[in-house]
């Protein structure tokens, strides 16, 4: 091809790249058998350079077919066992009818890899560059239940439609196709629409597309509805008996919403959202359609997250604020998503850093003196605390803080369905929108990143676009070198840490050496303040190791870096240098804990309540330094008194952790604790542990997998009893430990080794344990323990060292026993899963041998479980003895509240036999730092 028929073809793409597809959809919907019957002509036009032969399509109707899909596999990994054990009619699908030309001759079509929500349809012919084709689809789509997504048919017979009909995906060398993750990223070409659907004559219709008309049908008993719209890539609709819908001109925009109002007066609501409106065609340029719609069900599904979600008689904000910050979230999403044609799979980190930065940039200049919790920063003792210091944009750098503080932070740029929970809904949204404002400072100009918003969205409405063109735009405006924004702090997860290593005085300057404790080229701001007065602000950039700056010495009195707190560092604690004091920064005690403050050196102080049944309630003062966000070294010095013991008690642990890689061993922790409890009535213990702790993950952050080998030494001395004296009071064990742990809703695989060496015994054991959910429902959990003694020479001690068949002795005090001792009582019928995992009292409780065991249990109806328990005993000098259990489990909690109800085992059929009620067993879980991780495990 010559040079000019290049030149001619480049043309002609590009001038038919402005060209719409469009759709034409008649549609009928069955509220009763919550069905559309849809008949949809798709015109799509080949806006690439290349020739197509097959078209591809998002059918992500189907993605909630079943189990076995993408999205139900996401559920899964999410935890989120509604979609698994729902009923099958709750669920939704597409079944394809026909799929013709418009020469009514059949189409080849399937699905795409096998992938139930993507599907290919053959062209009757090549499809050249800038010509288009026409198909035409006939089929059924079987509405899903809300409950899974807040999108489908609701309790109430009300509908609220999100990709509810098949639409084609993104062609731009490659197909842009990829499965529903419920990710709300679909992302398909602008199409003009026009959808005409029938629905019962009670019902109404809200959209944002435009309504031409409305046909009562003969009967009187359906309507037809018309509506259309241009240039659109997404048609929600919701289909209501009685409305929920409240609507006000805005400008020259007509607003539609259902988000709850707080009953505010309407007066109110208006100047709000007309407020934001105007507020956002100031900052990105003017909305290109009519009417904007948010719903509450967009809303929900990404929220302002904080104490607004708080129930309304707890909720720490006015309704005015409370009501405008939730349609500020939900106006600003619609109008980025509806109008930015970015690929949100893997390049939304740009919409998200316009959504945060817009939301901050308002609340600055609306609400600039509302705190993050609200109304509580006046209320006496609340506002004693650092929390109630912070502005309410303060939420967002925590959001990202908590995931970098946690090791769980993923960069920018990584595609949404490789990201964590809590980075996707969360921390990535607001470390680009909390790095816009980095950027904006490091420029010294506030005009910079509004102008490069504004030009690129204006330059880029309704157009295919990424977030490459915003570096083009921000590059050309921006006076200085902003590479390491987006090589850095965009595309990896290298964290900000900075300190101030030394500072040299010359007679009118001072020659600052600041540290970058991370590999990267990230600027920091250097302050140099007298009193509380700021002096000088230097900005120090391509921090290679250290780097030594001079600054003008006007009697400073202290240097900081990062003195506003504008910069995401993750660690500021060590950014201050007091010249005038012999301590850089003054201790300060705090009651209860709190968020960090990097101003002061913190000790915080809670009172603590326990149990045991030989010290009764425990009093503790708890003295630590953990903030709400984690920190790589930890203490906490909690002396205690025992109110029946009538005795001091206490414990204290230190903890120091370290990153050191990505992934594979990826953090080191050391720690020392030691204890001092009752173990036996006016009997005590003191324990004494070293540990180092190796944590292995794999790449895949949202992946299960997880290792760790954990090396410790155990020094534990107990009190005598002169009546009943024990032989070996004091003793001392090495422990090396290594645990691996697959799990998810369907499948658990977890697997411990443990070695473990004392001066009179060396003991070797493993614990395998299975979990499968089944497509039917049906949950099989197996469980296999075996355990030998290397050498033993503890036959003086009983049987305290020895393998447990249903109830470990605990001599390492691993276990929170509610009496460890106890052999009689309700205390004694608590259970630990642990080595033998019997729940029947058998004749053979303990080994000194080995001990084989296997445990099984299955569902028999919801939380109602049967299980059955079989193993082998074998003591020294005896042949080994068969042993086994069985009965009924009640789950309540998986693994927190559960209680055993032993039928039959060796003693025979135990129901019938005297005093039944002390056979029952028990597990339960007190430890809040145990329960919580119960429902924070699908976040991370």
């Amino acid at each position: 091809m010559t040079q000019t028929s290049h030149i001619i073809l480049a043309f002609f793409i590009l001038s038919v790249a402005t060209a719409q597809n469009s759709v034409m959809i008649n549609a009928n919907l069955d509220p009763e058998k919550r069905e559309l019957s849809i008949e949809q002509e798709i015109v799509y036009t080949n806006t690439s350079s290349d020739t197509l032969n097959k078209v591809l399509f998002l059918d992500w109707a189907n993605s909630f077919s079943s189990k076995t899909t993408e999205l139900g596999k996401r559920f899964s990994e999410d935890f989120l066992k509604r979609f698994y054990f729902a009923k099958d009619h709750e669920r939704g699908k597409t079944i394809i009818q026909t799929i013709t030309n418009t020469a009514s001759k059949p189409l080849k079509w399937g699905r795409h890899n096998g992938v139930s929500d993507i599907m290919w349809i053959e062209c009757s012919k090549p499809l050249l560059p800038g010509e288009s084709h026409t198909f035409l689809l006939k089929y059924k789509v079987k509405i899903p239940s809300s409950k899974f997504t807040r999108y489908g048919y609701h309790a109430n017979g009300n509908f609220s439609l999100k990709y509810w009909h098949i639409v084609p995906a993104v062609y731009d060398t490659k197909w842009n196709a990829y499965s529903h993750k419920n990710l709300d990223d679909l992302y398909t070409p602008l199409a003009d629409y026009q959808i005409n659907i029938k629905i019962p004559e009670e019902y109404e219709i809200v959209s944002e597309l435009e309504r031409e008309s409305s046909t009562l049908s003969d009967d009187k008993l359906n309507k037809t509805i018309s509506i259309q719209g241009s240039n659109r890539n997404e048609v929600k609709l919701y289909i209501e008996r009685t409305s929920t819908f409240y609507g006000f001109p805005a400008g020259d925009l007509e607003f539609i919403s259902n988000i709850d109002d707080n009953d505010l007066m309407p007066e109110m609501k208006s100047v709000a959202t007309n407020r934001i409106i105007n507020f956002l065609q100031k900052k990105l340029g003017p909305y290109p359609f009519n009417k904007i719609l948010v719903s509450e069900s967009d809303y929900k599904n990404n929220p302002v997250y904080g104490l607004n979600q708080l129930p309304d008689i707890l909720r720490p904000f006015p309704d005015g604020f409370q009501y405008e910050i939730k349609q500020l979230k939900a106006i600003t999403e619609n109008y980025l998503e509806n109008t930015l044609l970015i690929n949100p799979r893997y390049d939304t980190w740009i919409r998200d850093a316009l959504h945060i930065y817009l939301m901050m940039s308002y609340t600055e200049q609306f609400y600039p003196e509302m705190k993050i919790i609200g109304k509580l920063s006046k209320v006496i003792g609340v506002r004693w605390f650092h929390a109630a210091d912070l502005k309410f944009n303060d939420q967002y750098f925590l959001g990202y803080k908590n995931m970098a503080r946690l090791f769980l932070d993923q960069p920018l740029s990584l595609p949404q369905d490789e990201l964590v929970k809590f980075n996707k809904n969360i921390a990535n949204a607001y470390k680009a929108g909390v790095g816009f404002k980095y950027l904006e400072d490091y420029l010294e100009d506030d005009n910079i990143i509004d102008q490069s918003i504004k030009d690129f969205y204006t330059q880029n409405v309704l157009k295919p676009t990424s977030s490459k063109e915003y570096r083009k735009i921000l590059t050309s405006l921006s006076p200085k070198n902003i590479d390491w924004f987006f090589e850095d702090y965009v595309n990896t997860n290298k964290k900000l840490d900075f300190k101030i290593k030394s500072v040299k005085k010359r007679k009118d300057s001072l020659e600052v050496t600041i540290k970058n404790k991370r590999s990267n080229t990230m600027p920091i701001s250097l302050y140099g303040l007298r009193k509380k007065d700021v002096i000088s602000k230097t900005w120090v950039s391509n921090i290679s190791g250290t780097k030594t700056v001079t600054i003008a010495n006007d009697d400073i009195s202290k240097l900081v870096l990062d003195y506003d707190q504008k910069i995401p560092e993750i660690n500021r604690r060590d950014n201050y240098r007091n010249f005038k004091w012999i301590f850089n920064k003054p201790l300060q005690f705090r009651v209860l804990q709190d968020v960090e403050d990097p101003r002061y050196g913190q000790i915080f102080f809670i009172p603590e309540f326990e149990f045991n049944v030989y010290d009764g309630f425990t009093i503790a003062s708890k003295f630590y330094n953990k903030t709400i966000l984690k920190r790589n070294f930890e203490y906490n010095i909690s002396p205690a008194y025992g109110l029946k013991s009538n005795k001091l008690l206490g414990s204290a642990s230190f903890f120091l952790r370290k990153q050191i890689a990505e992934d594979g061993l990826y953090q080191i922790r050391y720690g020392i604790n030691g204890s001092m409890f009752s173990y036996a009535p006016d009997l005590l213990f003191r324990r004494l542990s070293s540990s180092v702790n190796f944590y292995f993950r794999p790449k895949d952050l949202r992946s299960n997998k997880k290792q760790r080998l954990s090396i410790r030494n155990i020094n534990v001395f107990r009190e005598r009893n002169e009546e009943n004296p024990v032989v070996t009071p004091d003793y001392n064990v090495f422990n090396a430990r290594y645990q691996y742990s697959d799990f998810n809703l369907i499948n658990f695989l977890g697997y411990t080794i443990d070695y473990q060496l004392a001066k009179n015994f060396g003991k070797l054991s493993t614990t395998i344990n299975y979990r499968k959910l089944f497509l039917n429902n049906r949950q099989v959990n197996l469980r296999l323990f075996a355990g030998t003694f290397l050498f033993n020479d503890t036959e003086k001690d009983g049987d305290f060292f020895s393998f447990a068949l249903d109830r470990p002795t605990d001599y390492l005090f691993d276990y929170n026993y509610l009496g460890r001792s106890e052999d009689t009582g309700l205390v004694s019928q608590q259970i630990i899963l642990a080595e033998g995992g019997f729940k029947s009292q058998l004749e053979y409780p303990f080994s000194n041998q080995w001990l084989t065991t296997f445990n099984a249990n299955t569902n028999i109806w919801n939380w109602i479980y049967a299980y059955g328990d079989v193993g082998l005993v074998k003591n020294k000098g005896v042949s080994p003895k068969f042993v086994f259990d069985s009965g009924i489990r009640l789950s309540l909690v998986a693994d927190y509240f559960e209680v055993f109800f032993p039928i039959v085992s060796n003693k025979g059929w135990e129901i019938s036999q005297p005093n039944y009620d002390q056979q029952i067993r028990f597990i339960i879980t007190l430890s809040p730092e145990t329960l919580i991780k119960l429902f924070t495990r699908e976040w991370y």
